[in-house]
This record gives C-alpha cells, sequence and structure tokens, in this order.
C-alpha cells in the first residue's frame, strides 16, 4: 500500500545538547549561596517528525503515483544534524550556539499548510509549530552539575532496573536463558461447527462448476453436487438443456479437476437432470441431505455456486418463506416448470443455478432453482439481471425424489390428479378447464379426479392444509407428493364448499 509521503525522510528534533566529558570547568563566577537559577529547557515539540499524517491513496495505485510535495527535498542537505561525533572535537565544550538550527521546514509539516494534502502546492506558513527555529541559551552557571546530576541518576536508576530485571529472570529460567521472544504466530485458528466457514470448508470440495455446450456452440454455466460416491451429479434441468441433444457436458471441481460427463435423466416439470461423470474419481463424498418439510423460516441458509461465472461463491441469508408457488422456464421455449419452493433472501444470481442450498450444519435443503428480479422472472431466462434477495430452491424432498427416478429409469414420474386447470393468474383458486390440452376431456375418465367427482367448473381451493390461489400453486402443490399418495381435495361449486378425498395417480416422463 502506498502513501502519499512515502520515501521522504524528515530529521529528527534534536533533544537537549549532551555533556561535554572532558571540558573544563566553566570559568563564569561561582554562583550566590542562594542557588542561582538555570537557564531553562527548550519545549519539548508537540509533534515528532515524521508522525505527520499520511494520506492514503487508492489500493490499485503503485508506489509513487500520488504526488508528494516535499519529495524533492533532500533531507540531507545543508544543516541536516550529524551524528554522535562530528559536533566539537573532543575535548572541547560545544560552541553556545548548539545545537545548530533545524533544516528548513517542509510545508507539509507547517500547521498553516492543512497537513497532509494532496498535490496541493507548497507555501510556507508563519504559525508556530514543529520545524520552527529556535534558539537555546548559552548554559549558565550550575547548567553542568544539575544536567551530571540528573545524568547520574538517570544512570543508577538504569543499572538498578537492570539488575533487577536481570534477577528476576535468572530466578524463573530454569534453563538458565535470559532471552523472552514474543511469538511470531497469530495462533491457530479454530472454526467450530456451524460456522458458515466451516460449513464451506466441507461442503465446497463436493460442489461443481457445470459447463454446458449444445451442439451449435450455446450454453452456459451452472452447479451441481455430488449426490452418491458413483459419479452422480443433481443439478436443474435447465443447466443441461443444452448438452441434452449430444452437446458437451464437463464438471470442474474447487480443485481444478474437470471431468466430462454425459446427462442420466432431467425432468423438465421438477427442473430437475442427473449428470454422471465420466471416470469418476473413487473419493467423492456426497452433500448430507437434510430434512425439506422441517425446515422453518429465519433458518440459516448457505449457497454455494457460480455467480457469473465466479465458481465456488459461497452467500448467506435465511429462509425467508416456504411452499411458495414458482412457475419458471428453462429458456428454451419447453414446458415450464413448478415448484412449491422455498424462498431465501441468500444472494443467488445466475450461475447458482443447481448448486446446493444449506443449513447451518451443511445438510442440503433445497437447489437452487430460479430468482425474482426486475429483469425476469427466473435463472432459466437470457436477461443477467442479479439478485434482489428473492431466490427460490427445490425442496431436496422433492429432488431427492426425483433424482433417485432419474437414476433408475432415466425418466420422471409425476404425480397427478387427472384433470386439467387454467394456468391463468387467479387469487380464487385453480378451475378446472372445460376442455383439456389437444382437445382431450378436461377431467380423465377414470383417473383420479373423477373418482373423486370433480367436474370441469369446480374451483379447488385447497391440497390438505395448503391455500390453492391458482392453476400452477396446485401444479407445484401435487409435485411435491409422490404418486399413491392420499390427499384432501377442497373445492367450490355453485357457491359451495366440498371437501374429497383422493389418492394422486402418475405419469411418467415430460410428454
Amino acid at each position: 500500500m502506498s502513501t502519499e509521503n512515502e520515501g521522504t525522510a524528515v530529521p529528527p528534533a534534536p533533544s537537549a545538547p549532551p555533556v561535554p566529558v572532558d571540558a573544563p570547568p566553566p570559568s563564569a563566577p561561582e554562583a550566590p549561596a542562594g542557588g542561582a537559577p538555570t537557564a531553562p529547557l527548550p519545549p519539548v515539540p508537540s509533534s515528532a517528525p515524521g508522525a505527520q499524517e499520511q494520506e492514503l491513496v487508492h489500493a490499485g495505485q503503485g508506489p509513487g503515483s500520488g504526488h508528494a510535495s516535499a519529495g524533492s527535498q533532500d533531507p540531507q542537505g545543508p544543516g541536516a544534524p550529524q551524528g554522535p561525533g562530528s559536533g566539537a572535537p573532543q575535548g572541547q565544550a560545544p560552541d553556545a550556539s548548539w545545537p545548530p538550527p533545524p533544516p528548513a521546514t517542509p510545508s507539509y509539516s507547517d500547521p498553516g499548510s492543512g497537513g497532509g494534502h494532496s498535490g496541493g502546492s507548497d507555501s510556507g506558513g508563519s504559525g508556530a509549530g514543529w520545524g520552527t527555529t529556535y534558539q537555546q541559551a548559552a548554559p549558565k552557571s550550575g547548567r553542568g552539575g544539575l544536567v551530571a546530576a540528573i545524568l547520574v541518576a538517570a544512570l543508577v536508576a538504569g543499572g538498578l532496573g537492570g539488575g533487577l530485571g536481570y534477577t528476576l529472570a535468572k530466578n524463573n529460567d530454569s534453563s538458565g536463558s535470559t532471552t523472552v521472544s514474543a511469538s511470531d504466530s497469530g495462533g491457530s485458528v479454530k472454526r467450530d461447527p456451524g460456522t458458515v466457514a466451516n460449513v464451506a470448508a466441507k461442503s465446497l470440495p463436493s460442489t461443481v462448476t457445470i459447463q454446458a455446450e449444445s451442439t451449435n456452440g450455446q450454453g452456459g454455466t451452472g452447479t451441481g453436487f455430488v449426490f452418491d460416491t458413483q459419479g452422480h451429479i443433481v443439478t436443474n434441468n435447465h443447466v443441461v438443456a443444452d448438452a441434452v441433444d449430444g452437446g458437451k457436458l464437463t464438471a470442474t471441481f474447487p480443485n481444478g479437476k474437470k471431468y466430462d460427463a454425459e446427462v442420466v435423466g432431467h425432468a423438465q416439470g421438477y427442473d430437475v437432470a442427473v449428470i454422471k461423470l465420466k471416470n469418476a474419481p473413487s473419493d467423492l463424498k456426497p452433500l448430507t441431505l437434510g430434512d425439506s418439510d422441517k425446515v422453518a423460516v429465519g433458518d440459516s441458509t448457505i449457497a454455494i455456486g457460480a455467480p457469473f461465472g465466479l465458481s465456488n461463491t459461497v452467500t448467506t441469508g435465511i429462509i425467508s418463506a416456504k411452499d411458495r408457488p414458482v412457475a419458471s422456464s428453462d429458456g428454451t421455449g419447453s414446458n415450464a416448470s413448478y415448484m412449491s419452493a422455498l424462498q431465501t433472501d441468500a444472494s443467488i444470481n445466475p450461475g447458482n443455478s443447481g448448486g446446493p442450498l444449506l443449513d447451518a450444519s451443511g445438510n442440503v435443503i433445497g437447489i437452487n432453482s430460479a430468482i425474482q428480479s426486475t429483469g425476469s422472472g427466473g435463472l432459466g431466462g437470457s436477461s443477467q439481471s442479479g439478485s434482489i434477495g428473492l431466490g427460490f430452491a427445490i425442496p431436496i424432498n422433492q429432488a431427492k425424489y426425483v433424482a433417485q427416478q432419474l437414476i433408475k429409469t432415466g425418466k420422471p414420474v409425476y404425480a397427478k390428479i387427472g384433470a386439467s386447470v387454467s394456468l391463468q393468474d387467479s387469487s380464487n383458486g385453480a378451475k378446472i378447464t372445460e376442455q383439456g390440452a389437444g382437445g382431450s376431456d378436461a377431467v380423465e375418465a377414470g383417473g383420479p379426479a373423477a373418482k373423486a367427482g370433480l367436474k370441469p367448473g369446480d374451483v379447488i381451493t385447497k391440497l390438505d392444509d395448503h391455500v390453492i390461489d391458482s392453476g400452477p400453486t396446485l401444479i407445484g402443490e401435487i409435485w411435491t407428493h409422490k404418486p399413491g399418495d392420499r390427499v384432501t381435495i377442497t373445492y367450490e361449486r355453485d357457491g359451495k364448499t366440498h371437501t374429497v378425498q383422493l389418492t394422486l395417480g402418475s405419469r411418467t416422463g415430460d410428454s
């Protein structure tokens, strides 16, 4: 770090004149019996030279880049004090004009010049302060004796202190050494379990930065984490979407080791994908999976990812909300994904996608998937808007189930009620449409909804205890369950509220 005044040496202010050793006594008449007054010592300067304020320059600048107005003055020029022995010859009293005047005062040390300025013009100030020339009166009768007495007393005190110090050190040092040295280390740094640094140190080696590239050279960067010791990596579907059909996929660990990878399976609706490392190392350490159902609002969160390509980035926050309905796209024009997400204010940006959201103990509680920003509704789009503190993660309980299905069969399995609902924004509930996609029936014949007595026009307002305010919210909530789960549906028909139970069906694949 450079400073503005660096390199400008300032000579020290002179102290009291030394007492000549072999000088004959002064020839002045003897002092009166009452004791003659001695000449007063010159006042000690209020601030030591060299202690002038130093103004910092920008850290990016190299030494000497800042202008130092006093840098051209020669500290060894005429009038600079010389070392001991360069004054009067030995055996002679110093000249009465001792000490010589100090060197010319640089302008930055003049109180009137404003202290450590940056690049201002030099102007000598007329105010008193350090550097102002002063003349010491010639010593009168009795001066030498007084100074000598003070000197002797100081020597006696110094000798006494040194003797005591030596004696104490000798008595307390069984090894006979009297040298006491300070520690050259600040001591070991211990990071307790549960601290962000400890969690990051243990989790980072099990995360990867994913580069996905399509056959035409397009692609992007995302994140993933080690799921098992066989080399499976869990990430988002939209991270690997470009490499699904013959593209190139690589995964790089924080230690710099890079592996080619292939897509094992991907689920557009869940926005979950599993890739597998080729020639996976044998020392993989899967991250511990937590229980996202037990997460509470206010719990601490730690996100790991590669925001804007900055690999191995760690950010922190809290769980801001649970069961947040989120719909996003992978940016390729394919089907949207729906999730009942964990909301966090941990900083999440493009490139964090697919990375783990951890709790304070380092357990994975979610997969970072989407953000709300002023320019884009999710990470899958082409916008590069940054985080505004609204990030969304797929609950790990759901992602774990999906990942296991992808590893087992290569295809996702979705829970369903067997009814088509409107995807338009609404605050009243999820309305079953009059007709399904492609002209099919809105209520699947023989499906769960049909068996429960649901009809087109019914508005579903609750699934178990979760309020349903729109079609996407219903889909996201259904997909937090597994096929075969039994749920309670609350719906409205003709102004009346009804409640039924049904067993969720299943659908395989994204088509």
